[in-house]
């Protein structure tokens, strides 16, 4: 690898991502960064202005046809020539013009550090409610700060994870080792890894990020750098938006792992021990509202953290029907008129 300045390619699934794309390309190519850097877009058919934004930043266009974002990801990490693999989403916008540089760092710092993820995300005070929800709790699911598989910086536990690591600061960026038992969601959003990682551990037609980098880690790759940089995930801005994609998550999962697709270990016991908790905590709803107060106090958005009690009960509600829906026929959810 380059000491100086190491060729990334950055790898976007897209299907009718028009709506942010501009916003996320134009923050990818004001980037100041010496190296090389590559940029992949597996689209799944998109019939808006996707594929024309694309080219004209200079984009190269690769065809998805299984039409999931994890499907896009194989297709894309599959065709990459960087030293540096950067899974990057359609509604990511990356925080900063030294972005690149401060994530390659710990790279070019340690030998060990197999891959980076950005510290937190960041909202606008414009922002959804939705969006800067997500932003303040570290993840995009509620159900997660109660299993401890979040894996970004969170206002309401004081962390960035509630699974045990060893930590260790260093200039600019945190040194993390997972424990292989317990390894958090890590893989997506800004995610940067070597692209040896995929020779050690081979991609097949889908790329479910916690699942592969479960399995890197039991491989023996457990050295995670977390650069001290922000990355806005416009997540989504209306509440059919947030009840389609929990429905996304749990109606894929099913059917992937029907498949025998699937490897991550959802269902070990502390994790089942946080989904009662989170069951209870919803049904009960005086915790949502305490774990509210203690967000407002401490990072005041009334409105945000208002919203925590009605994410968590669609959460409930639509992973519980997606789960009986699994048992009886999954499949995976249409992607018919999807739009970004």
């Amino acid at each position: 690898m380059s000491d100086a300045a190491p060729s990334i390619t950055v790898v976007m699934p897209t299907l009718n991502a028009e709506r942010h794309l501009v916003e996320c390309l134009t923050a990818l190519q004001e980037q100041e960064y010496d190296g090389e850097v590559e940029l992949l877009v597996p689209d799944a058919g998109s019939t808006d202005g996707t594929r024309e934004i694309v080219q004209r930043f200079g984009g190269r266009i690769l065809e998805n046809p299984r039409k999931s974002g994890e499907a896009g990801k194989a297709v894309g990490v599959k065709a990459a020539t960087g030293e540096l693999v950067l899974l990057l989403d359609s509604d990511n916008i990356l925080v900063g013009q030294n972005w690149l540089r401060r994530m390659v760092r710990p790279f070019i710092e340690d030998a060990e550090v197999i891959a980076c993820e950005p510290a937190r995300f960041e909202a606008r005070p414009d922002d959804h409610v939705i969006n800067r929800w997500h932003a303040l709790l570290g993840a995009a699911d509620p159900l997660t700060i109660f299993t401890g598989n979040y894996a970004r910086d969170c206002v309401l536990t004081g962390q960035w994870t509630g699974m045990p690591h060893r930590a260790e600061q260093r200039d600019g960026w945190e040194r993390v080792v997972i424990d292989p038992a317990a390894v958090p969601v890590l893989g997506a959003n800004g995610f940067l890894i070597r692209r040896s990682a995929y020779d050690v551990e081979p991609v097949g037609d889908y790329l479910f990020d916690l699942d592969y980098v479960h399995a890197l880690v039991q491989r023996g790759y457990h050295v995670f750098g977390r650069p001290d940089v922000g990355v806005r995930h416009l997540f989504c801005d209306s509440v059919a938006g947030f009840r389609r994609k929990t429905r996304r998550r749990v109606d894929d999962f099913s059917y992937f792992a029907q498949h025998g697709d699937r490897s991550y270990p959802w269902t070990n016991r502390s994790r089942l021990r946080g989904i009662a908790s989170f069951v209870l905590a919803t049904v009960l709803v005086v915790p949502l509202f305490a774990q509210a107060v203690r967000g407002q106090r401490r990072a005041p958005d009334a409105a945000a953290w208002a919203w925590h009690v009605a994410a968590s009960w669609i959460t409930l509600v639509v992973y519980a029907a997606g789960a009986v829906r699994g048992r009886l026929r999954p499949q995976m959810l249409s992607r018919e008129g999807w739009r970004q």
